[in-house]
């Protein structure tokens, strides 16, 4: 048996029960979270002091007494914050635990690599400001963002309430134009009910933030 930590934003209510439904039926792999504050996603210092380093490696740390394999920061704040954000955080973890640490952006950003997408699509319940940072930090990382939506919401728990069928109209709408690739970049968003569907509805991946890390995380775990 395998045991994945996952640190999780405080008010989300999406990633534990879809990462639940992820993971091998047959039990081989078990999930175990500790939470961090975080209540609001806006382009502000409350928002980016949520995601403070020190913060993470102190709930890591609890994790690290259930003895975890791995622990994944299972949220996408290095989107806007910069992709250098989780390096540090994977640091500080692994430097306080001495348990291997990865996270949800890494994982999509390692999908996007393998895929060797370009041009893709952004799919994200944030609001413009945010978005605004998202494009340009995957700019400076070589990969366009060519079509964007986004539900122009900052409270957490609202993201959650998005419905599977927005998440899939948002998605049909930025795959009018051509791509190599959707992102469905939140956690707390319901991606990943409709991600496979729609890669085969529209013929290209479409990669929901919580399945790609699930799925990133079992092939570290030796269970992919």
């Amino acid at each position: 048996m395998a045991r994945l930590g996952m640190l999780v934003p405080s008010s989300n209510t999406v990633l534990e029960p879809v990462t639940a439904a992820l993971l091998p039926a047959d039990g081989s792999v078990t999930a175990h979270v500790a939470r961090i504050r975080v209540l609001r996603i806006a382009d502000d210092a409350t928002t980016q002091a949520q995601f403070e380093g020190a913060r993470m490696a102190e709930a890591a740390e609890l994790l690290a007494d259930a003895k975890v394999d791995l622990i994944l920061w299972n949220g996408t704040a290095a989107g806007w914050l910069g992709f250098a954000q989780d390096a540090a955080i994977i640091t500080a973890i692994e430097a306080r635990t001495g348990i291997p640490a990865t996270t949800a952006v890494i994982a999509l950003n390692d999908r996007l690599a393998a895929l060797g997408a370009r041009r893709i699509g952004l799919v994200s319940p944030y609001v413009e400001a945010v978005e605004r940072q998202i494009i340009t930090n995957y700019a400076e990382a070589g990969i366009d963002i060519v079509a964007a939506t986004r539900a122009d919401l900052t409270e957490n728990t609202s993201f959650a309430e998005i419905t599977p069928e927005t998440v899939a109209e948002m998605v049909r709408a930025v795959a009018r134009t051509p791509l190599d690739a959707v992102m469905i970049l939140c956690t707390n968003m319901a991606g990943a009910s409709v991600a496979a569907p729609l890669s085969a509805e529209l013929g290209l991946p479409v990669l929901d933030s919580v399945a790609v890390a699930v799925e990133h995380s079992l092939a570290r775990l030796g269970h992919g």
